[in-house]
């Protein structure tokens, strides 16, 4: 078979049908989500919360804790973000806008404490043993930053998406989680159409004002 096959299949020769079936779904309504999150729409929120819900599951099994943690987090941040989009600013929804000073503060500042966090949670478990769990420590800051500026509708956050995602790809092909893999691969080249997107709403904006 062939080198580039046997690498994406081999992980799963002892998964079992559950297994399988439930990543492949949670990669469905990952990859979902962000197509709603590009199109702007509150879609992205109940499709995103079914398919990090999953993912907490997987991620125990495999013992990614920051992953894990990450898919936790997320879900709590996807009630979060669909209360506030679906509050009102006069007689509309929040807009996109871009990042002010504080805003700008406030990220560094969850990235900060988040990846000392999941520092001491993989120092608890004894858990630096692999390459991959120090990348995992900046990718969960990322994240966490990114998922914070999107439920704000900050532009910004598709930059941070964009580079979490520049990391991710090859770490879950080596974690042996090829369809999410893909699904990253898959989530870049959506963070790049949904930074357009939303430049372009604010360049409308802008016109109009």
């Amino acid at each position: 078979m062939n080198p580039i096959f046997d690498f994406f299949l081999e992980p799963y020769k002892q998964a079992t049908f559950l297994d399988i079936f439930l990543e492949i779904t949670a990669v469905i309504f990952g990859i979902a989500s962000v197509y709603y999150a590009k199109k702007e729409n509150i879609l992205v929120y109940p499709t995103g919360i079914i398919s990090t819900a999953i993912y907490v599951i997987i991620c125990w099994q495999f013992t990614l804790y920051g992953d894990m943690i990450i898919n936790i987090y997320y879900t709590g941040m996807s009630l979060y973000g669909w209360f506030i989009w679906t509050r009102m600013v006069g007689d509309h929804h929040i807009p996109v806008t871009k990042c002010s000073k504080d805003d700008w503060i406030k990220t560094g500042a969850i990235f900060a404490v988040t990846t000392l966090f999941i520092i001491v949670i993989y120092k608890y478990f004894n858990r630096f043993d692999r390459i991959t769990d120090y990348f995992d420590t900046f990718t969960t800051g990322i994240f966490f930053a990114g998922m914070w500026l999107m439920a704000n509708k900050k532009i910004e956050n598709w930059i941070l998406w964009i580079l979490g995602n520049i990391v991710s790809v090859p770490l879950y092909f080596v974690k042996g989680l090829g369809f999410s893999g893909l699904q990253f691969t898959i989530f870049l080249v959506l963070a790049i159409y949904g930074y357009i997107a939303w430049e372009k709403l604010l360049d409308k904006k802008e016109a109009i004002s």
